[in-house]
């Protein structure tokens, strides 16, 4: 598994409940750039219409040698490929007041597909943020004071 894009503001912003894994449909071009890298899912969002599950404002560099023809707009919205049990049970979930769906990792599989890691969120307030940085910084702490103390 090659990790491609990692929105690492996620955790930061949202209490992560659940994890689940989706194909998604892309043209030519697109898995070019997303091969090169040049993917971005900090702005980006998924959710439920009709029941069918799209991945909304992920930015997707244009493939430079693909041609205007061939090409395709960068921050288009692209299907995501989940059983239809489990989009059942998501949109049920988003139903919830204040949880949100949002992409966690984009990563080319063992078998070279592109799969997106999204995760079932709820935002987290100030003082939850703080409260992490505090917890995070005594982890520092700890593990520095244990690597000296060896």
């Amino acid at each position: 598994m090659r990790v491609i894009a990692r929105n690492k503001k996620a955790r930061h912003n949202y209490e992560i409940l659940e994890e689940y894994e989706a194909g998604i449909v892309l043209k030519g071009s697109e898995v070019k750039s997303v091969r090169q890298g040049k993917v971005s899912i900090v702005e980006s969002f998924a959710r439920v219409e009709d029941g069918e599950l799209w991945l909304e404002n992920m930015y997707i560099a244009p493939y430079e040698k693909a041609s205007a023809v061939f090409g395709h707009d960068p921050r288009r919205r692209r299907k995501l490929l989940m059983h239809k049990k489990e989009i059942r049970r998501l949109a049920g979930k988003l139903a919830q007041k204040g949880l949100t769906l949002i992409p966690l990792e984009v990563y080319i599989n063992d078998r070279g597909l592109v799969k997106v890691k999204l995760g079932l969120a709820r935002g987290k307030k100030k003082y939850d943020k703080r409260e992490s940085i505090k917890a995070r910084d005594l982890r520092r702490k700890i593990a520095a004071e244990l690597k000296n103390y060896r």
